[in-house]
């Protein structure tokens, strides 16, 4: 019995509905679909709408235990990413954000932010093989950060604007993203 070219859209189309009804499967599919999404550059802010931060007070401890405040980066290009391991499009991205930070980890501050338990980060960026470090808040967050979902990014460079402001997964290792920090970073 041979099926329409319809038909079999429809079937291909629940099959895939079931599969994200399974719990083992959700998590797996929504990062492929998220990992299609982010084959995007994040868009660029021009100069005349870039919002000034202000460097607040903001203790981050890393995974080993060492703290960062906020306030000691200003004057340096910033990578700011607030992300969790449960998050598909968090999970997406986060291949693409290692790859720079490979490219760029000794000019840039990358910060990443989870506020899940150092050890399950910990987990997960040794099971990806991923050379990130990832930060817990140890205090309240800066307002000039409207995180409301995460993924959230932001690049602020040496003036502290923030350059790019993207909601959602992206490619941050695009020859777009990496142009814009070797020039944020001659600046």
């Amino acid at each position: 019995m041979k099926l329409s070219k319809s038909k079999r859209n429809n079937i291909i189309f629940l099959a895939v509905i079931v599969l994200m009804l399974i719990p083992q499967t959700r998590k797996p599919i929504q990062v492929l679909l998220h990992k299609g999404l982010a084959l995007f550059a994040p868009s660029i802010e021009h100069e005349t709408n870039r919002k000034q931060i202000t460097y607040q007070d903001w203790k981050l401890e890393d995974l080993e235990g060492n703290t960062i405040n906020f306030t000691d980066l200003k004057g340096k290009v910033i990578f700011l990413n607030f992300w969790a391991t449960w998050c598909p499009p968090c999970i997406a991205e986060m291949k693409s954000i290692d790859e720079l930070f490979n490219e760029f980890k000794d000019d840039v501050a990358f910060v990443l932010v989870s506020s899940e338990k150092p050890k399950v980060v910990e987990t997960f960026l040794t099971k990806k093989d991923y050379d990130l470090i990832s930060y817990t808040p140890q205090s309240k967050y800066p307002v000039d950060f409207n995180v409301k979902s995460i993924p959230r990014t932001y690049v602020i460079n040496k003036k502290g604007e923030i350059v790019v402001d993207k909601g959602g997964a992206a490619n941050w290792n695009s020859e777009s993203v990496r142009v814009l920090i070797k020039q944020l970073l001659s600046e």
